[in-house]
């Protein structure tokens, strides 16, 4: 079994938030595996090391938050399952840098749910769990680790439009890889003060932006990067190129519609409609599932 860290009871946001710094979170494994488009591992590691305990918070945070016991309510009417909360932060019992909040706790069953809330525009990433965003997939992987559970539910409010859940078992090599990522992780760069290897993502550029504040004007040497360098030339002149051939494929398309707005066969479908904000036709291509 999992064990028991810290109750959350009487806790305060800011004292989760101190007590979060001690471990990797279900919510930040995706992230540290590199599957969260909207957060990096640098951005976790920056957390960790950081004596500072304040979080960025957004109006769909607060309204995930305020909404949670609304979709615990709505998982126990569509399933007839009962729910609890833990009120508890567990460590896992061997590797104790996996830490785990979970939502709620199924009674009579091995398992958790994690309550999600999303918005109408992001409703095709919860039709089927082959939509649902790797990062919760992997959240919930996390979380069976740590509680040692033999699967997790994963439900969703989309707002003003559905409710849906899923039931996700239990998937020892996914967890196994899981441990090795986050291990390597906490390990070899949060311990040590190491910044994770770049991975090209914007959250990467969002923190390292705001990681150093320039002062020196005079010119350091610049030593072991020709290689990255040559290559930023090459993949710059790719760039150019494959952006050209994409232009010029979007004006056969517009020459075929022509004065119609839409096009469509049983792969693409393709428009090219009036703004009514901005007043100028909006080109966009969509591959249908």
């Amino acid at each position: 079994m999992a064990i028991k860290f810290a109750a959350t009871g009487n806790l305060s946001h800011e004292q989760w938030l101190t007590l979060r710094k001690t471990g990797i979170g279900g919510s930040e494994a995706g992230a540290v595996c590199g599957m969260n488009p909207y957060r990096s591992a640098f951005s976790v590691y920056m957390d960790k090391v950081s004596e500072s305990i304040t979080e960025q918070d957004s109006e769909s945070m607060r309204q995930g938050r305020d909404l949670e016991d609304y979709c615990a309510r709505r998982f126990s009417e569509s399933t007839g399952l009962k729910v609890r909360r833990s009120n508890y932060i567990y460590r896992h019992k061997k590797y104790d840098f996996m830490i785990a909040d979970i939502d709620r706790v199924i009674v009579g069953e091995n398992a958790g749910l994690e309550c999600k809330t999303t918005s109408v525009w992001a409703a095709d990433r919860w039709k089927s769990l082959d939509t649902v965003p790797e990062s919760y997939l992997l959240q919930c992987q996390h979380y069976m680790a740590v509680m040692d559970y033999d699967a997790m539910y994963l439900a969703c409010v989309v707002l003003g439009n559905s409710f849906v859940y899923y039931k996700i078992y239990r998937n020892e090599e996914l967890i196994n890889n899981l441990i090795c990522l986050e291990q390597n992780f906490w390990v070899n760069h949060v311990l040590p003060r190491i910044i994770p290897e770049p991975d090209g993502s914007k959250t990467y550029d969002d923190v390292l932006n705001g990681y150093f504040t320039p002062s020196s004007t005079s010119p350091i040497p610049l030593v072991g990067f020709d290689k990255d360098l040559q290559r930023r030339k090459e993949v710059s002149q790719m760039m150019t190129k494959l952006e050209k051939e994409r232009k010029c494929i979007d004006q056969k398309l517009k020459l075929f519609l022509g004065d119609s707005q839409v096009a469509e066969n049983e792969k693409y479908r393709i428009s090219w409609k009036l703004s009514e904000s901005t007043g100028v036709r909006r080109f966009i291509v969509k591959e249908i599932a």
